[in-house]
């Protein structure tokens, strides 16, 4: 489990964290979603001990990790800017992930590398970005360790890549019951891969919730009556957000689908339908709920 108390980080004046507090599951694919500068690199570099809190903890499985090769020893880190050694090819980047993690697994690294189609033994310097987005990552899973840290992953991937780079840290997850933390500015890009996401703005959490419960906790409903009516006709029901036109309304409802839609069914409307929303809409109005623009937030 990794767990951060009330870590925060300060470059000169400028508060890239303030009194960030996470626990993350193990076994979890944990998601952190925020436009450029909203901490999420920053918050990554905390918990692998690059950076060194200041106040607060960071602990991996209790141990704290700043300064401690033993818990450094459980994960891997790929950043969003990429280094390879000069020259080198994927096989030499291999032994050298070899040795330093003991469960690297070559022959998963051969599997890896033949299903993503890069050829091991080309100079890395000549991939495309894409390509050495790839490359990280078949280095990564092949090192098998516990707990895996990627800083927009799929940054440069096309769609098959992207699909493929999930499954496989979907099969991990489910297979070494492994913790992985995504950062991503695009909530797309985690809402079918992360059981938890966590919203950063300038440097705090805004939001944060499981992806079971986000999907469950809102949805959308379509009503329409033959009488005149507005909003105060379905007092008692938590809505968000209500836009109506004609004898059609459209409102967004927090609660549960088997206590609300009796309730407006027993109201005797001629047309009542239940939509479900996206994660992207589910995040729109909990922001607003909370007194956000979405699009100031992540966009």
């Amino acid at each position: 489990m990794i767990k951060v108390t009330n870590a925060s980080k300060h470059f000169g004046k400028f508060e890239a964290l303030k009194n960030m507090n996470a626990e993350i599951a193990e076994g979890s694919i944990y998601g952190l979603i925020g436009s450029n500068g909203a901490g999420k690199s920053t918050f990554l570099r905390m918990i692998t001990g690059i950076y060194q809190a200041e106040g607060g903890s960071v602990e991996i499985d209790g141990e704290n990790v700043w300064n401690n090769p033993k818990a450094k020893e459980k994960f891997l880190y790929v950043p969003d800017e990429l280094f390879f050694l000069p020259g080198a090819n994927m096989d030499r980047m291999a032994k050298l992930y070899k040795d330093y993690y003991k469960n690297f697994d070559e022959e998963r690294y051969h599997v890896l590398t033949e299903r993503f189609g890069l050829n091991p033994k080309a100079n890395i310097s000549t991939f495309s970005k894409g390509m050495k987005r790839q490359a990280a990552t078949i280095l990564a899973l092949s090192s098998k360790p516990q707990y895996l840290f990627f800083d927009e992953t799929f940054d440069g991937l096309d769609p098959v890549m992207r699909r493929l780079v999930k499954d496989e840290i979907i099969e991990d997850v489910k297979k070494r019951n492994i913790t992985v933390v995504i950062t991503s500015h695009s909530l797309r890009e985690l809402e079918d891969v992360c059981n938890q996401l966590t919203l950063l703005h300038k440097g705090g959490v805004i939001f944060e919730s499981d992806v079971a419960d986000l999907k469950t906790s809102l949805f959308k409903i379509q009503v329409a009556f033959n009488e005149e009516y507005d909003e105060t006709k379905f007092e008692g029901i938590d809505i968000l957000n209500f836009v109506k036109k004609g004898r059609v309304a459209n409102f967004i409802v927090r609660g549960s689908k088997e206590d609300v839609v009796p309730k407006i069914e027993a109201m005797n409307p001629i047309l009542v339908d239940v939509l479900h929303l996206s994660l992207e809409e589910v995040f729109v109005y909990e922001m607003e709920a909370l007194g956000y623009a979405f699009k100031d937030v992540l966009m």
